[in-house]
C-alpha cells in the first residue's frame, strides 16, 4: 500500500457545480452538504451547486463552501471505499487547514463549518478597514521576494509582505495598494516572469489582518479542539501540529503569516509520501505538488472519477 496523505484547497479553488456529482451518486456526500445547511441556516449546498458565482466567491461564503465540499469527498470516500486506510498526514493551504483538521478529528464539522464563516467575515470585515490586495509573482526565488517587499515596505513605510511560498517559482505577496504596487514595479525590475494582481480585495496573510487574527482566536480558544489523529502540517510552521495548543495558535498566527506550502510538501515527501489526493474542489494543490516534488504521485479527489482513481491507486 502507498503512503497516502491528504491535501484540502483553500480560497480560490471554489467553482460553482463542486461537490453536485458526489451528491447525485453519494448519499453521505448529500448528507454532508445538507449539514452544512443547516449549521449554516441558509443554502450554502444550493450555492456550490449553482451559484451565482459572485456570492460564491464572497468570502464569507467561500469558505465554508470549500470545507464543506472537502467534508463532502470524505464522506463519500468513507462510502465507496470502507477499508480505505486513513491517511498517514494531512494538510491543508490556508483555509484548507481547517478541513484537514476535520480529517484528523481535531475540529468536528460543525465547529469548523462556525469557525471558516466567521473567519470569512472577520478577514472580509478586516479588509474594507484596511483596503488592500495580493499580487501573483512567477519567476523570482523566495529570497527575493522576501527581499523586495521589504524595500516596498521601507520605501512606502506601508505594509508587504510574502502571504504565500506556493512552489518554486511561484510566491504571492500581500499588503496594502501603495506597498503593492512598489514591490510589483521592484519584481519587474528583478526579472519576474509574471506579476499579476490577483482578484481579491483583502491582504490575507498580512499584518492588515491583526484585527480578524485578534478575534478568531477568541473565536477558537471558545470550541473544542482535540489532539489530532494523525500529524496535520500547519501553514505557520511547515511542521505537525501534534498538541491543542499548536493548534490553536496555528489557527490564529494564520491570517497574519505566511503559508509555507512548499516547505510543508518537502516535510510530506521526506517521510516518505508516495501519493498525495487533493480532497476537494479544484486541483491546484496537485498542480504545485507537480512542482514541489516530481516523484510523489498526485491525484485530484473531488468527484466520483477521483474516487475511482483514489481507488485504483490504494488497491494495485
Amino acid at each position: 500500500m502507498p503512503q497516502v496523505a491528504y491535501l484540502f484547497p483553500g480560497q480560490g479553488s471554489q467553482a460553482v457545480g463542486m461537490a453536485r456529482a458526489l451528491v447525485d451518486r453519494y448519499p453521505a456526500a448529500a448528507e454532508a452538504m445538507a449539514e452544512a445547511d443547516d449549521v449554516l441556516g441558509f443554502g450554502l449546498s444550493t450555492l456550490c451547486f449553482e451559484g451565482p458565482e459572485e456570492t460564491l466567491t464572497d468570502t464569507i461564503n467561500a469558505q465554508p463552501a470549500l470545507l464543506a465540499a472537502s467534508v463532502a469527498v470524505l464522506r463519500a470516500l468513507d462510502q465507496a471505499l470502507p477499508g480505505l486506510p486513513a491517511p498517514v498526514a494531512v494538510a491543508g493551504h490556508s483555509m484548507g487547514e481547517y478541513s484537514a483538521l476535520v480529517a484528523a478529528g481535531s475540529l468536528s464539522y460543525p465547529d469548523a463549518l462556525r469557525l471558516v464563516r466567521e473567519r470569512g467575515r472577520l478577514m472580509k470585515e478586516a479588509g474594507q478597514r484596511s483596503p488592500g490586495g495580493m499580487v501573483a509573482i512567477l519567476g523570482l526565488e523566495v529570497a527575493q521576494v522576501v527581499a523586495l517587499c521589504t524595500q516596498a515596505a521601507d520605501l512606502s513605510r506601508g505594509v508587504v509582505q510574502m502571504a504565500n511560498d506556493n512552489c518554486p517559482g511561484q510566491t504571492v505577496i500581500s499588503g496594502d495598494d501603495q506597498s503593492l504596487e512598489l514591490a510589483m514595479d521592484l519584481a519587474r525590475q528583478a526579472g519576474a516572469k509574471k506579476v499579476v494582481r490577483l482578484a481579491v480585495s483583502i491582504a490575507a496573510h498580512s499584518p492588515l489582518m491583526a484585527p480578524a487574527a485578534a478575534a478568531l482566536r477568541q473565536a477558537v480558544a471558545a470550541i473544542d479542539v482535540r489532539p489530532p489523529a494523525m500529524p496535520v502540517i500547519g501553514n505557520v510552521h511547515a511542521q505537525p501540529l501534534l498538541t491543542v495548543e499548536a493548534i490553536r495558535a496555528d489557527l490564529a498566527a494564520q491570517l497574519t503569516e505566511s503559508v509555507r506550502w512548499t516547505e510543508s510538501m518537502r516535510w510530506l515527501a521526506g517521510q516518505g509520501i508516495d501519493l498525495v489526493a487533493e480532497i476537494g474542489s479544484g486541483d491546484v494543490l496537485t498542480n504545485l505538488m507537480k512542482r514541489i516534488e516530481r516523484g510523489v504521485t498526485r491525484l485530484a479527489v473531488g468527484d466520483p472519477e477521483g474516487i475511482e482513481r483514489l481507488r485504483a491507486a490504494t488497491q494495485d
